[in-house]
């Protein structure tokens, strides 16, 4: 276990937390004041120190700046009753691992201190650099070979594309790079998100309307068909629209002309057609719940994406595109390492590629100690998924939670224990009482 320095001039709160730790096995070094704190820094170096900020005459940060110059890897934890957004702030930028408001739990310290261990373990394994691509349609799997393979045929010509795929598997990235890569590129993409849009406001979105048409109709609106002409129009959960729409939606695929609502004449418009679901149009077709004419009409080249499930060896790239595009974003620079690669392979991603890139934004953000690890990823993810499904009493949210971290650490107790901040024999107690 690592050796530690307590730098508290409390003195109960210094003897408990020493008594404590060394009780977990640990072996502690442990000062009253700043100077006997630089002292000692400047004779050893301690993979992890534990500060309060408010000591005398200097503060926990000037513990901090001497403890990260004489060892950059030190993990420092900063404790403090008085906390402010300020010292808060000096401390992030500072480089400290944690920082904990007092009184805090015993437990919830040993916690803190056994994930700056298992950080400093880790500190080998960074996910070697690696040429990025330009956009956000990343991968080498066989699915996405055959999409780039699709794509790089039908983008020079004017056929209209379906794109298929569940929520945020990136089917607008695939009608850009359609577009960016045909003749139209110079020319509007228009992407249009069919569920969003009122079914009485559809057709004046796309059409456009005259003054007077409908109540708030208070001037002509250009609609979306004609301002993109020569361009593209994305037209996004298609199989959303009315079936009283979709025959008009027809007409216009197959005559390229917009007739404004409240207008006696029709203008024609070139533009070429990507539409996208997350549904089953074919299946729609066969029940009546979407025409059969117009399925065959926007048909005429079919792209799947699949899953992210179905495509994890796509993860790493993508985990490494989006750390950069945080980085660059936020003026960040969180180092990703490869168990936090490993982490993000395990899990299931219903939201797919969306859902990573938002955890990985947060993460850019948030990581302990600008580190994106195995254990960091599992505890954003179970953040997330609480969010998500709350449970109805304390009792379930406590169930759920260890039913979490069990399937994250793949049923290591031990591992669990440490994660929930806990001792493995109450763990065991738990679990024998919840019948897990």
């Amino acid at each position: 276990m690592a050796k530690l320095l307590i730098v508290e001039d409390d003195t109960g709160v210094r003897t408990t937390i020493v008594n404590f730790l060394e009780l977990e096995g640990y072996q502690v070094d442990a000062v009253a004041s700043s100077d006997e704190a630089l002292a000692r820094l400047n004779a050893n170096a301690y993979p992890i120190v534990i500060t309060d900020i408010y000591i005398d005459g200097r503060t926990g940060l000037d513990v901090l700046e001497a403890a990260r110059r004489k060892d950059p890897s030190c993990l420092v934890i900063l404790m403090t009753a008085r906390g402010t957004m300020e010292t808060v702030m000096a401390a992030t930028r500072g480089g400290a691992f944690d920082y904990i408001a007092k009184p805090f739990e015993l437990d919830r310290m040993l916690e803190t201190v056994k994930r700056a261990e298992a950080s400093r373990v880790d500190s080998g394994e960074e996910v070697a650099p690696e040429d990025l691509p330009e956009t956000e349609m990343i991968g080498s799997s066989g699915g996405m070979v055959e999409i780039y393979k699709t794509v790089s045929r039908v983008a020079p010509t004017d056929a209209t594309v379906l794109v298929e795929g569940e929520t945020g598997t990136g089917k607008e990235l695939v009608a850009r790079m359609i577009h960016r890569n045909s003749p139209r590129s110079a020319h509007p993409f228009a992407p249009v998100d069919c569920a969003s849009i009122a079914p009485t406001l559809l057709e004046s979105e796309l059409f456009g309307a005259m003054k007077g048409a409908f109540t708030g109709a208070d001037r002509d609106r250009v609609g979306v068909f004609e301002a993109a002409n020569r361009g593209t129009v994305f037209l996004d959960e298609i199989g959303d629209i009315e079936m009283g729409f979709q025959l008009k939606l027809l007409r216009f695929l197959q005559e390229h002309e917009v007739r404004p609502l409240g207008s006696a004449r029709s203008k024609q418009v070139d533009v070429r057609v990507i539409a996208a679901t997350n549904r089953d149009l074919q299946k729609m077709a066969g029940e009546g719940k979407f025409r059969e004419d117009l399925w065959f009409r926007l048909d005429v080249v079919r792209i799947m994406i699949p899953p992210l499930r179905d495509r994890r060896g796509d993860i790493p790239l993508l985990a490494r595109f989006f750390v950069a595009k945080y980085n660059a974003r936020y003026e960040r620079d969180v180092k990703l390492m490869e168990s936090g690669v490993k982490a993000m392979q395990e899990h299931g991603w219903p939201g797919n590629v969306r859902q990573l890139q938002h955890v990985i934004e947060r993460l850019t953000i948030l990581a302990p100690n600008d580190r994106i690890d195995g254990e960091a990823v599992r505890d954003a993810l179970m953040a997330m998924e609480s969010r998500e499904h709350p449970a109805e009493t304390l009792a379930e949210a406590e169930t759920e939670q260890i039913r979490r971290v069990l399937a994250a650490t793949g049923g290591n107790k031990s591992r669990a224990a440490q994660i929930l901040g806990i001792e493995r024999k109450t763990l065991y107690r738990k679990l024998e009482r919840m019948k897990l």
